[in-house]
């Protein structure tokens, strides 16, 4: 059975600073006792008050940022964990368990890379962007295609912006960039010959968006990844609460359901499918 990876641990770490982010939003960064390695983008941590305000079960949440023992966490306030977070003292404990799961792939080939992200979905690749710069990849291979419902819902768009990337927005209501979802923008970049025919897809974001990006590159045959937002219970692969179809004709379709904590949250589209 998949075990959580063995780089995790369960500590208390503390609050650092709480800055508002968006309109819902905030950025929570917390300083641990020991500077962690540098971390591959994707991978999350499992987070809840310390004090017994807010829910006793954690929640997950990617890594936003990472310098030094401080950890960030891009967080939208939308139920009582989220909101017990984002009111908790300066200098307050938090309890942290990980790092947790499996990031990203290196990449393997000189495809153009082209990151999709929905909503709080962003949260995996502003770390994703940095290392692919840091490891020498052209900052014209790499394209983010941004998307929410509005403007205010595209969180920290301007520190994507100064990476030095190509970065598109796409909202639903018109109110930042392209007027309509991610997919459209990208097929309307391709149209413009603005992004090559051939790429590499990385997404996270809701399920209704992966399954619209999975189509997109079966269609067209692009190596696709998904970074999940599943629902967890424990994080560590325990309670079967984040499982997720594997496909029986790919790599792990000796099993029927794959669990995101512990064997994603990335998945190729070749081993999983959300486009049910």
């Amino acid at each position: 059975m998949p075990a959580p990876p063995k780089d995790a641990t369960s500590q208390l770490a503390r609050v650092a600073s709480i800055e508002p982010c968006g309109s819902d939003g905030v950025l929570l960064t917390v300083e641990t006792a020991e500077a962690f390695p540098r971390l591959d983008a994707a991978r999350f941590f499992m987070l809840r008050r310390a004090d017994g305000f807010g829910p006793l079960i954690p929640r997950p949440f990617s890594l936003y940022r990472q310098e030094g023992a401080q950890l960030e966490f891009l967080i939208k306030v939308m139920g009582q964990g989220t909101e017990a977070l984002s009111k908790a003292a300066l200098g307050s404990e938090v309890t942290l368990i990980g790092p947790l799961g499996l990031g990203f792939p290196a990449p393997d080939d000189e495809l153009p890379l082209v990151m999709l992200a929905g909503g709080i979905g962003s949260a995996p690749f502003f770390m994703e962007i940095e290392d692919r710069l840091a490891a020498g990849v052209p900052a014209e291979r790499l394209t983010l295609i941004y998307g929410a419902a509005h403007e205010g819902l595209l969180y920290d768009l301007a520190a994507f912006e100064a990476l030095g990337v190509r970065v598109l927005s796409a909202t639903d209501d018109g109110s930042r960039g392209f007027h309509g979802n991610v997919v459209q923008c990208l097929e309307a970049e391709w149209e413009a010959g603005h992004v090559p025919r051939e790429v590499r897809l990385f997404a996270c974001g809701p399920e209704p968006m992966l399954a619209a990006i999975e189509r997109l590159g079966r269609a067209r045959e692009l190596p696709t990844w998904l970074s999940l937002e599943s629902y967890m219970g424990c994080g560590v692969g325990i309670c079967n609460g984040c499982v997720v179809p594997t496909r029986p004709d790919g790599p792990m379709g000796d099993w029927p359901n794959a669990k995101c904590c512990v064997e994603g949250p990335v998945f190729s589209t070749e081993a999983i499918t959300v486009a049910r």
